[in-house]
């Protein structure tokens, strides 16, 4: 199975559609006056397909076990043409395009038994997905382009050669993968006046982000949060509130972490964990939806 672990839930809708196509209009009115010897084609074929939904993962073997939220089957008929269209909805990490299709495909399938001992000529055809939503990839086009970022490491040892910075250039790696330019990468100690200097430095120079990495802990040392508070025009809890809960959701020790969300001057400012893994997560948890915030500084209708 792809290792889903990193994303995060969203409403993810899919449907999928079948036709199935008999071979004489005694057939259709068989069906329409509940007259087919099996018994009532539409509400047992729906049975099946909603089965067939559920069981997607037991007989497709990459595809993950999902909380079915909502299953919806309709049918159409067009002559002699049954058109059977399936919508199934969940909040979670992964799409249900699969699930729709296949309970498409249990219905089409469930109807052409029930039919076969009354038509011989019974056909399906065009199983076909129409439609799906949700995902990273259903947002990843809607965002600004030319975006640019400065990522700002906070370290006494990093800055001092002791160690290797790992967490900022993981965060460089995410915002190319968000088309976001890097025009700048430093390291600082773990000092007011350096962090303060950044982040004005890149206020007045109207790069759209500002990343710090480091000093959101809880030592005497770790003075990020309290440094860029005062600085900001407002700041946006549900940022860091979002860092946190998903970080919580994979280790315990998140909700220790000081992380910071706002903004200055239309510059986006955050401030995340020192750790590679605590910076490579953050970024995960709210790339690249944050970057709506720059429609709206724009002007742009909130979608």
């Amino acid at each position: 199975m792809v290792d889903i672990t990193s994303k995060s839930n969203t409403l993810r809708i899919a449907t999928a559609q079948a036709v199935v196509k008999v071979s004489k209009q005694d057939t259709i009115s068989a069906i329409n006056n509940n007259k087919v010897p099996k018994g009532d084609v539409f509400e047992m074929s729906k049975a099946a397909g909603l089965l067939g939904v559920k069981k997607t993962p037991e007989l497709l073997p990459d595809c993950h076990p999902l909380p079915i939220e909502y299953t919806g089957i309709d049918y159409q008929i067009d002559g002699l043409e049954i058109t059977i269209n399936v919508t199934v909805k969940t909040i979670y990490k992964t799409g249900v395009e699969v699930e729709a299709m296949h309970g498409a495909s249990i219905v089409a399938l469930n109807m052409y038994d029930m039919l076969k001992p009354i038509d011989k000529g019974v056909e399906i055809h065009h199983i076909k997905l129409l439609n799906k939503k949700g995902g990273k990839s259903d947002f990843t086009n809607k965002y600004s382009r030319n975006l640019t970022a400065a990522v700002v490491v906070c370290s006494d040892t990093i800055s001092a050669g002791q160690k290797q910075d790992k967490a900022g250039k993981a965060i460089i790696d995410k915002l190319k993968q968000s088309s976001v330019q890097v025009v700048d990468y430093i390291i600082i100690p773990d000092e007011k006046n350096d962090i303060k200097d950044a982040l004005l430095k890149h206020v007045e120079l109207k790069t759209n982000m500002v990343i710090f990495t480091g000093g959101t802990g809880l030592s005497k040392r770790d003075i990020t949060p309290e440094t860029l508070i005062p600085l900001l025009d407002q700041e946006i809890a549900g940022i860091a509130e979002t860092i946190r809960k998903y970080g919580q959701d994979r280790t315990p020790y998140s909700m220790l972490s000081r992380s910071v969300a706002g903004v200055k001057n239309q510059t986006l400012v955050l401030a995340l964990p020192g750790s590679t893994k605590g910076a490579s997560e953050s970024m995960d948890a709210i790339f690249p939806a944050v970057l709506h915030l720059f429609k709206i500084f724009k002007g742009a209708k909130h979608e």
